[in-house]
């Protein structure tokens, strides 16, 4: 089945344009209710949302269409992505949804759904839900029309579970932390767990207004934060997105460390600890191949995806890895939480700050990694990649590689980009390799 609403990760796009519409909101409300409404018992769906403007029309929507339906509603207002899924499961709900567009800038909104389990939906839920979206709605009954009520202490909650995932023998005394909220979902619940274990807190992006979201800080922009770690001489900067389930850290130097060195360190220190499961971790086609080399000399494996967290945790579950994610910063700990928590992560990466004595600079850096280039090209439509001349600039490159790095082309689940990355042992053939595959899909597009 051709999906027409789900990409990589739930539903996403620029709000008020299909099919990020109140109305499509509305009607994803039905279908999702319609496909989890099973049994005889009353049924409930758990909703968080970001701080984007959209995120008020989204959540009304939302909640209308699965009231419609007989499920009762539970409101948590703004907060991260994964603290949904935890209360999702932690509530016996049997819906969880997060309105995120994750780390893309205001204008653009998502719908995220987890199951009963604190999961990412399957891609048959996804399809069942699909179906139903343009089907005839069976409405509740007048009186079996569902309720919705607000939870004041999620915020609470959320924080008391993120801490118990770390060790608790430590804390984070003597420690100046630069936290930076990217002005997203995470804006109270983050430097407020980083001082209630006894951190010296310094706070960025703490002050949404709705269209201030990821702009110019978080995760994806993370200067402002090498600026201010740079500044307060702080030990070390941590970076969220929008609804923070991705984490990219600076070093005590100011200098970025991206998710495949944060999982090397997570992963090598599990392993230490024989805490670490299925002998390695799970990362996508994106993470580079000195992340490879380094688990291969700690006698540990890869286990490669394509891209997506989604996909990610699947394979974790398939295969019993406890350790995975993304280079972009979706870290994985299935001991501690069902999808990418960036706020987790950081603690686990602080917990080995504190046990190793050493500067950041100093731990955070464990492989130097190849030469990789990405390049987006955006499209209108089309199958710019079934060209037969770009076909061609890829098999050329590939040639050139030899089989000393790595090309990986496909095209974005989120936005209308082809994503061209190479990596390699020579960093001028990768740029020149990714730069004539992009011109070649330029003019397919």
């Amino acid at each position: 089945m051709v999906r027409r609403y789900f990409g990589t990760d739930g539903i996403r796009g620029r709000t008020n344009e299909s099919p990020m519409t109140a109305e499509i909101a509305m009607r994803v409300g039905q279908a999702a209710g319609a496909h989890f409404v099973r049994g005889e018992h009353r049924h409930r769906v758990v909703i968080g949302k970001d701080t984007r403007l959209s995120g008020y029309m989204m959540e009304s929507a939302l909640v209308a269409g699965f009231t419609s339906v007989g499920m009762d509603v539970v409101l948590l207002g703004p907060m991260p992505t994964p603290a949904v899924a935890m209360l999702t499961r932690s509530m016996r709900a049997d819906l969880g949804v997060m309105i995120s567009a994750s780390h893309n800038m205001f204008a653009d909104n998502g719908i995220k759904l987890f199951g009963p389990d604190g999961y990412k939906l399957s891609d048959a839920d996804e399809i069942a839900i699909e179906g139903l979206l343009d089907a005839p709605v069976s409405l509740a009954a007048p009186a079996e029309i569902g309720r919705a009520r607000r939870v004041e202490d999620a915020r609470g909650r959320y924080v008391h579970a993120v801490k118990s995932s770390f060790p608790e023998h430590l804390r984070l005394e003597g420690l100046r932390i630069v936290v930076d909220c990217a002005n997203g979902a995470a804006y109270e619940v983050a430097p407020l767990a980083l001082w209630e274990l006894g951190a010296d807190v310094i706070s960025m992006g703490v002050s949404p207004n709705g269209i201030n979201i990821n702009d110019k800080c978080g995760s994806t922009d993370t200067r402002a934060l090498q600026d201010k770690v740079r500044d307060t001489r702080a030990d070390i900067g941590i970076a969220l997105d929008g609804d923070a389930d991705r984490l990219i850290v600076v070093d005590n130097l100011g200098r970025v460390v991206d998710g495949d060195q944060l999982m090397a360190l997570i992963a090598s220190g599990a392993h230490r600890r024989g805490q670490l499961r299925g002998g390695g971790l799970v990362a996508t086609v994106m993470s580079n191949l000195g992340l490879e080399r380094f688990l291969q000399g700690q006698g540990l494996s890869l286990h490669r995806t394509k891209v997506g967290d989604r996909y990610v945790v699947e394979a974790m579950r398939a295969e019993g890895f406890n350790v995975g994610g993304e280079q972009s910063g979706h870290i994985i700990m299935s001991d501690h939480a069902t999808t990418g928590d960036g706020l987790v992560a950081a603690l686990q990466v602080l917990a080995e700050l504190v046990e190793s004595g050493k500067p950041a600079s100093d731990l955070l850096h464990l492989f130097d990694p190849l030469p990789q280039l990405l390049k987006n090209v955006r499209f209108a439509g089309g199958e710019p990649l079934k060209d037969e001349k770009v076909q061609a600039a890829i098999a050329d490159a590939e040639a050139q590689l030899e089989g000393t790095g790595r090309l990986v082309i496909r095209k974005s689940g989120t936005e209308p980009l082809i994503r061209v990355m190479a990596e390699g042992e020579d960093s001028k053939l990768v740029e020149a390799m990714v730069d004539q595959i992009c011109d070649a899909v330029r003019k397919a597009a």
